[in-house]
């Protein structure tokens, strides 16, 4: 193969690595407004669609694979391929964070909203946010604000604190105990979105720079 297609293989790994981002961003933002509208039929789509985001990581873990195997790429090319195969196992992995919350949706909808969503949601958009910025972030190589996105980290963590202290109050009323622990499990998933993302960010400093560095450690 020509560098030009190898070029060209490497450009379309990364590509589909980014339409991967998309349908992950796409399952959390959907899988809150399923809980929070009581909307069974998306919570049940974000559940489906979870089936075509693991498909996708594993064609592009293949491909990886396969250029590694094939065209014994240069260090930089390798750090890239390395980064990617990262970074598309924590994508996977914040799809089945947001295939968690459709299912927990599913399992409230029947019942009265325990606490107003207002800290719910606020922790997935922050949690989006910070997505997509590690991925501008990968795309134009930039280790700075990759480094200062995996600040943003302890926003969620804060919600995640307020949320958590105010479900266990909740919890002092046995009638409470089960829908109060499932909403503890929604704000831990984003909660673990939010830190998946910082992996993304160590592994665009690992890019870049050549080095691993662990960013903003989580006491979670």
């Amino acid at each position: 193969m020509t560098r030009t297609g190898f070029d060209r293989q490497l450009t379309e790994i990364q590509e589909e690595m980014l339409l991967l981002a998309t349908l992950v961003d796409n399952a959390i933002e959907r899988s809150v407004r399923s809980l929070t509208e009581r909307d069974l039929d998306l919570a049940r789509q974000v559940i489906t669609d979870d089936l075509r985001i693991n498909r996708k990581r594993y064609e592009i873990e293949e491909k990886c694979l396969e250029l590694i195997a094939t065209q014994q790429p240069l260090a930089s090319d390798l750090r890239t391929i390395v980064s990617v195969l990262y970074i598309i196992v924590d994508l996977e992995r914040m799809a089945d964070h947001a295939e968690g919350i459709a299912k927990i949706a599913l399992m409230l909808a029947d019942e009265p909203p325990l606490m107003p969503y207002v800290d719910i949601p606020r922790m997935a958009e922050i949690a989006r946010r910070m997505l997509i910025a590690s991925l501008e972030t990968l795309k134009d190589r930039d280790a700075a604000r990759a480094r200062a996105i995996c600040n943003e980290d302890d926003e969620v963590d804060a919600l995640y604190d307020k949320v958590y202290g105010e479900l266990v109050k909740l919890m002092v009323n046995d009638a409470n105990i089960e829908r109060a622990t499932h909403l503890t499990w929604v704000a831990h998933n984003l909660e673990r979105i939010a830190d998946r993302v910082t992996n993304i960010c160590e592994r665009v400093v690992y890019l870049v720079e050549g080095k691993i560095e662990e960013l903003n450690v989580s006491t979670y």
